[in-house]
């Protein structure tokens, strides 16, 4: 019998229970019947200690088994002098100069979407650290007031998990553990429960979507020297300047990787796509070292995070890497920086949608399909006679570098167009 048929069970004799406790009632005779409640009640009971016992071994039995793959398949190479330090459902390597995790591996399991274990908030040392974890005084400070109540002088960070909680929302244990401070390292609110938190949903959202398969996850802070502390903090925390997720389904051979600024991100979480070699490229980590070779190769070098985010409009393509760009040329993510500022510059994007308004007026939007654009060429109707081709059909799909000034469109970074001479296609 399965756990469902057994919960199953159980209600319906609670609820049987309840109605003959009515029905006794209802005819006085309750005193009557009394030993027969207190046997059927004991028996209930009994079930109830059977069924938990068995919940928690199939529990046990799960971590063991998804720990094993992740110590097998979903770990970086370990440099020399490093030590792992594992727990049911991650592992990681910690950074004692830093006091923070270089980096935390653990798998999104299908189990996820069963989940029913909440938050904690049980934050802790890791006991596993040797010399010490990070601990509470490193992120604030708690004092109890006269009246019996806790103030808290926080030191302007969040305690961000490098491990997401959510995704060990099917175990107790595992997410408990998420809450070891040497899964936390300090993060700009507005990052952490902004656009970070997006990317983290994003992940999960993708076992929804393919329920048959799993996510190897490696997330951790893009450490250097010289990066700033948390100076009233205890132990000096480092306050990273970027921090990377790294994700791969063995099942189907998707890989992504992303790499965010430890700010309130201001492009889409998209933008952020890298592909894994660009990673270890930043970092000097090895992912998933124990594929063969093609494989590795193949999975690494992809940055289309289609698969992953479900809300990319069909059409779409993701902005250019920048550093492949030529000199004193940007991409349509880098666009925003240069608005109002008065300065003629060159960007560089794939037309994937073009609008001709009932004035005869032509948006061209690059990279990105309304409502989700991210970059607008506008040429006027009167402007369209400097043209020796309809613009709206004859650039859809092509890629192109626009010059000229670029405005502020309602939130949107807007060129604006008048000559034919401005728009170069490749």
């Amino acid at each position: 019998m399965d756990f469902a048929s057994l919960s199953l069970i159980l209600i319906i004799m609670r609820v049987t229970l309840f109605i003959i406790t009515l029905v006794m009632f209802s005819f006085s005779s309750f005193a009557q019947h009394s030993d027969s409640i207190v046997n059927i009640i004991r028996q209930i009971e009994s079930l109830e200690n059977k069924m938990n016992l068995l919940l928690y071994k199939k529990e046990q039995f799960r971590l063991t088994e998804v720990r094993n793959e992740l110590i097998s398949n979903a770990l970086p190479a370990l440099k020399a002098g490093e030590e792992l330090i594992t727990h049911s459902c991650m592992a990681l390597v910690y950074s004692e100069e830093h006091e923070q995790a270089k980096w935390v591996a653990h798998i999104i399991v299908p189990d996820v979407m069963e989940g029913v274990v909440g938050r904690t908030n049980e934050f802790r040392e890791d006991p596993k650290i040797a010399s010490g974890s990070a601990l509470e005084a490193d992120y604030f400070l708690k004092t109890q007031a006269a009246d019996g109540k806790w103030i808290y002088d926080g030191f302007g960070y969040d305690r961000g998990h490098l491990a997401p909680s959510a995704d060990f929302r099917w175990s107790e244990t595992a997410l408990s553990e998420s809450y070891y401070y040497s899964n936390m390292s300090p993060q700009v609110a507005e990052f952490n429960r902004g656009k970070w938190s997006d990317l983290e949903n994003y992940m999960r959202s993708y076992i929804y979507n393919h329920p048959e398969s799993k996510l190897y996850i490696v997330t951790g802070p893009i450490l250097c020297n010289e990066l700033p502390v948390i100076e009233r903090g205890v132990n000096k925390v480092s306050i990273p300047k970027e921090y990377f997720k790294v994700a791969y389904d063995p099942i189907l051979q998707n890989g992504i990787a992303f790499i965010m600024p430890n700010i309130e991100p201001p492009y889409p979480v998209e933008s952020y796509a890298v592909s894994i070699n660009d990673v270890e490229a930043k970092t000097g980590l090895d992912f998933f070292q124990g594929l063969e070779d093609e494989l590795e190769n193949r999975v690494e070098f992809i940055s289309n995070p289609a698969e992953f985010i479900p809300e990319i409009v069909s059409g779409d393509i993701e902005p250019i890497y920048a550093p492949s760009l030529p000199a004193n040329t940007f991409n349509t993510v880098q666009a925003k920086l240069y608005m109002d500022k008065g300065e003629s510059i060159t960007v560089c994007g794939t037309v994937v949608g073009a609008k001709v308004t009932r004035n005869g007026h032509v948006f061209l939007n690059l990279d990105k399909q309304f409502p989700n654009h991210i970059f607008t060429v506008t040429i006027w109707k009167d402007d369209l006679a400097n043209f020796s081709y309809f613009p709206a059909d004859e650039l859809i799909g092509k890629k192109v570098f626009v010059t000229g000034k670029v405005s502020d469109f309602s939130g949107i970074p807007s060129m604006n167009i008048q000559k034919e001479k401005a728009i170069r296609v490749e």
